[in-house]
């Protein structure tokens, strides 16, 4: 098994398919149904064992960064490089990378305004195994 991370952006990727805008542009019924469509596409994950974690992201966000002994720096921006982009991401664990393109493209269907699949651009990324730490043992990235 290997583990694989799916991450939903607000935008950014290649061109889109259909623009339908972001959430907050959509009714309450269509972000119901984009929430139920994720819910669901978790549930059957979690039957067939290859569910791990899933969490939306809020917009708020705070860059944090070692700045001496006792004084962390700390900004709220520029976020560019997620606060604005990363709105959630879902983990897997997939016998194969086929598999994990499967379900990265089923995700991408989720519904839009007027129950239409967004065909949004899913980013793919597969954790990557930890350098050996002793010699004897490896230890993989998230308990794998």
């Amino acid at each position: 098994m290997a583990k694989y991370l799916l991450l939903k952006h607000y935008r950014g990727g290649p061109t889109p398919h259909v623009d339908f805008g972001t959430m907050d542009q959509w009714t309450p019924a269509e972000v119901d149904a984009h929430i139920r469509f994720m819910h669901d596409f978790a549930r059957r994950l979690q039957g067939t064992g290859e569910f791990v974690d899933a969490q939306g992201l809020s917009a708020e966000g705070t860059f944090v960064r070692y700045d001496g002994a006792g004084r962390p720096a700390v900004t709220d921006g520029p976020f560019a490089e997620t606060k604005d982009l990363i709105a959630g991401w879902m983990v897997i664990d997939v016998d194969t990378y086929d598999r994990a393109l499967q379900l990265a493209g089923e995700l991408s269907a989720a519904p839009g305004p007027k129950g239409d699949p967004i065909y949004e651009w899913i980013e793919l990324r597969p954790f990557m195994s930890a350098p050996p730490i002793d010699g004897e043992r490896t230890m993989r990235c998230c308990g794998s």
